[in-house]
């Protein structure tokens, strides 16, 4: 619905404390309006994918003894959907950059969509490999290419709460995929002369084919001609997002090149290849990890693998809350961590299946609530290309823990027969993570609180994020 033109009409000129209050309310309107009209379709985008991702997880409960795979063979397969991903993200992102996000983001999931359906047919190794590497490479740009998204829309004070919201995606798309994927496994086993993991890629992929079209539709390129939104709130928002750009292209502007050569990049690259390590470390594996554990049936794990999940959305709109209302982001990120190290560990040694419950529940709420405040990093320094080659740079390094995570889970389960030497392995991994982030902050921080000294000596310093 169009607005009226009242609602169009640009609010009266004030001056001091009454522009001031006019300005903050303007401003909290247009985020909220912004968070209602952009963030649902997003999230169901993201659920979509991380369903296509992992649901290799679920059918793996039936896969892997209908096509005789090992542990190994499994996490392997598993894993290298990563290394597709990583090869083409960055050129994803920058042809996102180019092209506008309606076109190109519906073109991922269709393709992806296509190619997960096409897992139905997978007969051996060689073509489980060759599957799970096509998927990587139609996936590739996606999650680059929201976060690159939300930053032209949101400006630097709403992104990380955007970033969050969306993020809580990744536990919902567990917590409906694996009552959705079970069902599926178990009511159409052996339906039509195809077995359940097989109805469940062709059905699960025809969802993001279906979504994707959608998306061509529904998603918008920019903010400045955007109906939704009235006309004082359209100025306000094109206005901030134009003087945030300007004052991070004032303070250095990176080219390309420079942005995939940045000390800064890189880092963060390294930190969230930690975090995605143990992630999919135990994502890709829950199901089964959660069948050894408590010597359940196939349908009573995978329904039991929602529940981490629930478990880590909870942590993360707490800790994504906490961390807004504060202003701190160091602390923030490094505890959780640190908690999410301790789960892993109690995981892997658990010696009953509630504590290996608990631990895999501490696990990934530890791990989860820590990354929901890592991609908002990038964008505060970055703009335009430099943005979308930094942010696909990061993602496609980080995803590249996806290959390492699920294929050390395997190799460790065939090598010492059980999970408690990977699931270490992976808290040592999401506590580096922590730890990096910790000091990359502080330093950006105190060099912050030197800029400003220098140009205005005297000067209240702003918060630690």
């Amino acid at each position: 619905m169009n607005p009226t033109p009242a609602s169009q009409a640009s609010p009266p000129v004030a001056s001091g404390d009454n522009a001031a209050a006019l300005d903050s309310r303007l401003a909290q309107e247009t985020i909220s309006q912004l968070l209602r009209r952009i963030l649902p379709f997003l999230i169901l985008c993201y659920i979509v994918a991380f369903l296509d991702r992992v649901n290799v997880g679920f059918a793996a409960l039936h896969l892997n003894g209908d096509l005789g795979f090992t542990a190994t063979v499994y996490g392997f397969g598993a894993g290298i959907f990563s290394i597709g991903y990583f090869v083409f993200e960055v050129p994803s992102n920058l042809i996102l950059h180019r092209v506008g996000a309606r076109i190109w983001i519906a073109r991922i999931m269709v393709t992806w969509g296509i190619v997960s359906a096409g897992f139905a047919f997978v007969s051996g190794e060689t073509s489980f490999y060759v599957m799970r590497f096509l998927l990587g490479v139609a996936e590739a740009g996606f999650f680059p290419g929201i976060v690159l998204y939300l930053s032209l829309w949101f400006p630097g004070r709403a992104m990380a709460r955007a970033t969050a919201i969306f993020i809580l995606g990744l536990p919902l798309a567990v917590l409906i995929g694996a009552p959705l994927s079970t069902a599926i496994l178990t009511s159409f086993h052996d339906f039509a002369g195809l077995r359940g993991w097989q109805w469940m890629f062709l059905l699960e992929g025809a969802l993001a084919v279906v979504v994707g079209v959608i998306a061509y539709f529904v998603l918008g390129n920019s903010p400045d001609k955007v109906t939704w939104l009235t006309g004082a709130q359209r100025d306000w928002l094109v206005r901030t997002l134009a003087q945030e750009r300007a004052a991070k292209e004032s303070a250095r502007q990176y080219s390309v090149m420079q942005t995939l050569l940045s000390g800064k990049v890189l880092l963060l690259a390294f930190a969230i290849f930690c975090n995605i390590t143990a992630l999919f470390g135990i994502t890709l594996w829950m199901p089964q990890i959660i069948k050894g554990i408590g010597g359940l049936d196939n349908t009573r794990a995978g329904l039991l693998s929602a529940l981490p999940y629930l478990c880590a959305g909870v942590a993360m709109v707490i800790n994504a809350r906490h961390s807004d209302k504060t202003g701190e982001r160091r602390w923030h990120i490094l505890v959780p961590a640190a908690i999410g190290a301790v789960g892993l560990v109690i995981a892997g040694n658990a010696t009953s299946p509630v504590m290996g419950i608990v631990g895999l529940c501490i696990a990934a709420s530890g791990i989860l609530a820590s990354n929901i405040l890592f991609w908002p990093l990038v964008p505060m320094f970055l703009t335009g290309a430099a943005a979308a080659a930094g942010i696909g740079l990061v993602n496609s390094v980080g995803n590249l823990g996806g290959f390492l995570g699920p294929y050390l889970t395997g190799w460790a389960k065939d090598t010492f027969g059980g999970y408690g030497a990977s699931m270490s392995t992976l808290g040592v991994m999401v506590l580096l993570y922590g730890l990096l982030l910790f000091a990359f902050l502080t330093v950006a921080t105190q060099r912050s609180g030197d800029a400003s000294r220098r140009v205005a000596p005297g000067a209240a310093r702003t918060p630690a994020h």
